[in-house]
């Protein structure tokens, strides 16, 4: 015991000296933008007089969690935070056509409210597009924090430091995937169980692009994997279910296993 005692002991001097935000206070910032933006998100509306000062609010919300960590941050919290916000028109015209796309995307969907307020793939891709535009700011952890809480509602796994243009529709979403390097064009749609991930996982590959390339208009069924930084996966093409690729398709390919368990792909000429 008085080993362990030892440990924690250095363990809360490292935490004191080095703090970051608590996580419901991360959790209610993050929720509280979406509201702000989508009031579906939640079903609580603000009058139109208190919309403006909100936004001053959410600014000095994000201040106080920067502020609590302002010895790791590469600017003050107060730019920092001026900075998030000026993003924010971006974020949420982005969330607009990523809502529409699944909506578009799915028969089951009855309109833009209910994408917005019950399907989690919004949900994890909301607080993934808040996440990522702290990441660009180089702040550090918080932006990993945000979206490991959609990960634990969703299932839905996301870093904050992958590339997804908008119109990104995730349909179902759990067991999704999509690792740190990966860059996703637009138009992109995603079932359940994906994962775009890395072929190696040694730690000195940390700085280099480990994870797929994903262009333009292609859909990724149930439980397929991509891996491999050099992997790109060509416009307008289809990734059957469970399918296992670690090398490049061309654009307009389809990949997909055959009733007798070979892969078929079948390309554009």
């Amino acid at each position: 015991m008085e080993k362990l005692l030892e440990e924690l002991k250095r363990r809360h001097q490292w935490a004191a000296a080095n703090p970051y935000p608590c996580t419901t206070a991360v959790s209610d910032f993050a929720n509280d933008l979406v509201n702000w933006l989508f009031p579906e998100h939640t079903g609580k509306v603000m009058a139109a007089a208190d919309l403006a000062p909100y936004a001053l609010k959410l600014e000095q919300q994000l201040q106080q969690l920067l502020h609590t960590m302002q010895p790791q941050l590469p600017d003050t919290a107060a730019q920092l935070s001026q900075h998030f916000m000026a993003q924010v028109p971006s974020i949420y015209d982005d969330l607009t056509k990523d809502a529409t796309a699944i909506y578009q995307g799915d028969p089951a969907a009855t309109c833009l409210y209910e994408v917005i307020r019950a399907y989690p793939g919004f949900y994890a891709i909301a607080f993934y597009r808040i996440a990522h535009a702290l990441q660009q700011l180089n702040i550090p952890l918080l932006p990993r924090m945000i979206t490991e809480l959609a990960h634990a509602r969703t299932g839905i796994d996301i870093h904050p430091a992958a590339i997804i243009a908008p119109y990104f529709c995730i349909d179902h979403g759990t067991g999704i995937v999509i690792g740190e390097t990966s860059v996703i064009g637009a138009h992109v749609k995603l079932y359940q169980g994906v994962t775009l991930g890395a072929l190696s996982i040694d730690k000195s590959m940390a700085k280099s692009k480990r994870h797929p390339t994903i262009e333009e208009h292609v859909v990724i069924y149930a439980g397929a994997t991509i891996l491999g930084g050099d992997t790109t996966i060509g416009h307008h093409s289809v990734i059957g279910g469970n399918v296992w690729l670690i090398k490049s398709v061309a654009p307009f390919s389809r990949i997909y296993y055959k009733a007798d368990g070979s892969m078929n792909v079948v390309e554009a000429v």
